[in-house]
């Protein structure tokens, strides 16, 4: 079956962005099935940047479909300015048709004040939220007290919720954080003209997958974050707030886990990680220092630096075995150009002295552990314009053979620049 999930190895910032615009051409029906826009995509089409953080990646291509599903929390004023800005720049394909879920959870200003006051009032340990309100509407979804979509579109429903929310969040904010109340008319009279605004896009989008998907149409399931920010199989608490796995992408996009074919898993060369929580191959050197630099390490959602680091295969079989990964995509492969010598974690030495080659859930042990490495030769040659793998240096090709050797998950791509013609295709999941 030729549906594909796309979904980050490692702590989120893969590019996963540049891998669904390439697979994207080979794709329907692009739907994104959880997260919020404290995810950023970034894509780079004739050296022009794109930075999405809500709308799937395959909006730059033409005749598609592309779906926000019901798993993902939507600020529509985020939605709203997305499409204006890409409107204004000519970037909205005439004939591809873009949905929103009618069951989708709505992120609300209250929950972007809890988010906040949270971190800076330092109650309990320090996530590096990105202050976005994802958290909180996830709570909120999950306390059954949430706002959906289609609650927006009728107003006596949203008036109701809207009043007892509002009643609850004033009470923690004005007593809990001693901050300012929220006012409820005036969220009320700013989401009513999101309402109107958004409502030509809303649509029970499970259907529609269904039915592209009886016409034989293909399906790109686009995830946010990494598998290692997994609410259950990451480095909790240092996650973000949904199931990031490719397994999700059945419940947050409204189709059975059978309509999945393949799952590629985006890793970077190296290893990021934006906020707090464990990085043991974390570089606090020169390398790290130039990794940060020549791979422009900046969060697109907050342009926070992000910490950088070895490559861990550690994480990477974590993320394989949770998501059912049939392929790797390798990306930023030119960023370790003219490091002489390279290294790839391939285990953990635990505080008992022991040999550890998976993940262990507690956090302590993670973060005492140290990484035990294996080293390779590095290359000098600009590899920029390979376009096959014999195209690459012979360090290089080493390099990535031995990601996937240790991995146990066949390469699919590999992206040796930011552009989307600077890229190796080996195999193509909709057909291979």
């Amino acid at each position: 079956m030729a549906n594909v999930v796309v979904v980050g190895a490692q702590w989120g910032d893969e590019g996963k962005g540049k891998v669904v615009d390439i697979y994207a051409q080979n794709a329907d029906v692009i739907a994104r099935y959880q997260g919020g826009n404290n995810a950023g995509h970034t894509i780079v089409v004739k050296g022009e940047q794109t930075i999405l953080h809500l709308i799937p990646s395959g909006i730059l291509h033409d005749n598609k479909i592309c779906i926000i599903g019901n798993g993902v929390v939507v600020d529509p004023q985020v939605i709203l300015q997305e499409l204006d800005n890409l409107s204004s720049r000519n970037l909205l394909p005439a004939n591809t048709k873009f949905f929103i879920s009618d069951r989708a959870h709505l992120i609300m200003p209250y929950h972007r004040r809890l988010d906040i006051a949270r971190e800076t009032h330092n109650l309990g340990k320090k996530i590096g939220t990105t202050g976005r309100g994802i958290g909180p509407a996830y709570e909120d979804k999950v306390a059954r007290v949430g706002i959906r979509v289609c609650d927006l579109l009728d107003n006596e429903t949203f008036r109701e919720k809207l009043k007892s929310n509002v009643e609850e969040k004033n009470f923690y904010l004005a007593r809990g954080f001693q901050e300012e109340p929220i006012n409820e008319q005036a969220v009320y009279e700013e989401y009513q003209a999101y309402a109107e605004q958004i409502s030509p896009y809303v649509a029970d989008t499970s259907l529609i997958i269904e039915r592209e998907m009886r016409k034989g149409k293909k399906i790109l399931f686009e995830g946010a974050q990494g598998c290692l920010l997994d609410v259950d199989h990451g480095t909790y608490p240092y996650v973000t707030s949904s199931n990031t796995v490719a397994g999700n992408a059945s419940a947050g996009a409204g189709s059975g886990p059978t309509s999945i074919g393949a799952v590629a898993g985006i890793c970077k060369a190296y290893t990021t990680r934006v906020g707090e929580g464990p990085f043991i191959t974390e570089l606090s050197n020169d390398i790290g220092e130039r990794l940060q630099k020549v791979g422009q390490e900046f969060g697109a959602t907050t342009g926070r630096k992000r910490r950088c680091g070895w490559l861990d295969v550690v994480l990477i079989r974590h993320s394989v075995r949770i998501s059912g990964i049939t392929g790797l995509a390798i990306t930023k492969l030119d960023v370790l150009t003219g490091i002489p010598i390279l290294k790839i974690c391939v285990g953990y030495k635990t505080p008992a002295g022991e040999f550890q080659d998976s993940v262990p859930a507690n956090l302590r042990i993670l973060t005492q552990a140290e990484p035990i490495y294996e080293s390779l030769e590095g290359w000098t040659e600009d590899i920029t314009g390979a376009r096959t793998l014999d195209d690459l240096p012979l360090n290089a090709r080493r390099y990535v053979e031995r990601i996937e050797a240790l991995t146990g998950a066949k390469l699919l791509l590999i992206s040796v620049g930011p552009g989307r013609e600077e890229t190796i295709v080996l195999k193509n999941p909709f057909r291979d």
